[in-house]
């Protein structure tokens, strides 16, 4: 079982064939509302693998509330823990989308009511746990609560410290994998991302976009290739990464073949539109990296 504390947002994408620059108007050419969230992403993408998923988060009772439960349910991911709250709205992310590249305005709404309190509701959860997801979408008192129960029972921890401004260095003793981009890395720790990775041993592992991702055995830095793709929509490769690097991680396969996997998935997401929408199957994985159908 892999638990994922974090957010649920309906994302608002606009397509264009041009960025606006400041102050300019102009023409889109396609505007769709689709499921979202780092939390319900790295979720869906685990759950769409295989693997048995949960999720702590809130969202409000409002027209994007309803929607968004009824895809987790429909997507296999348990919602006992997803707080429905009055009197707020939901998360929505902002996406403006051109030439294969994207533009993100994070409102977070109901992932800001995210207590404590709820996280301890949440414990029995988490103590099942094989593996616990976190992001940074969410208030800095659940990120630590969450932090010290998984902690405390000996928990694995994968947190994707997004967006990086939210980090604090002193979570690292309680967190099992980072999994920060270069631009995160260097925000985070102020140094190159290939130091920090040697200073974290199969620990930090650092995506790198179409060129795949590297971590450090403390002896070497492990690059690990990424696949050609033809892209659509790079929403969602990230945390598409991160559900496929848990997925394989709870299987013990080694860091190696977690993070191979991972660009695998992350390499196919991106060929189709929407966050969620070209999470693939796991069969498809292993096609891509060369298997046989399961």
């Amino acid at each position: 079982m892999i638990t994922v504390v974090g957010s649920i947002n309906m994302d608002l994408v606009v397509k264009t064939d041009i960025f606006p620059k400041q102050g300019e108007t102009t023409l889109g050419n396609l505007f769709t509302t689709v499921p979202g969230g780092k939390g319900a992403n790295q979720a869906v993408a685990a759950a769409r693998l295989g693997s048995r998923v949960s999720i702590v988060g809130c969202i409000g009772n409002d027209s994007f509330g309803e929607p968004l439960m009824g895809n987790l349910e429909e997507q296999h991911v348990m919602t006992t823990h997803v707080r429905q709250l009055d009197g707020v709205s939901t998360g929505i992310a902002n996406i403006l989308l051109s030439e294969g590249d994207n533009r993100i305005i994070v409102v977070p709404g109901a992932n800001e009511k995210l207590t404590k309190a709820m996280i301890r509701e949440a414990e029995p959860q988490l103590k099942a746990s094989k593996l616990v997801m976190i992001q940074l979408e969410i208030p800095r008192e659940a990120i630590e609560e969450t932090l010290e129960i998984c902690a405390a029972n000996n928990i694995p921890v994968l947190c994707n410290p997004a967006p990086a401004q939210q980090f604090d260095i002193k979570w690292m003793d309680k967190i099992t994998y980072l999994t920060p981009n270069e631009h995160e890395c260097e925000v985070i720790f102020e140094a190159d991302f290939e130091d920090v990775a040697n200073r974290y041993p199969n620990k930090v592992i650092v995506t790198l976009g179409k060129e795949g991702a590297l971590y450090s055995t403390g002896q070497t830095i492990v690059h690990i290739p990424g696949f050609p793709s033809t892209v659509a929509d790079t929403t969602g490769a990230g945390d598409t990464f991160n559900g496929a690097l848990a997925h394989l991680l709870i299987q013990s396969d080694g860091l190696d073949k977690a993070v191979a996997f991972a660009n695998a998935a992350g390499s196919l997401s991106v060929e189709k539109f929407g966050a969620q929408g070209g999470m693939p199957r796991h069969n498809e994985v292993l096609e891509r990296l060369g298997g046989k159908k399961k």
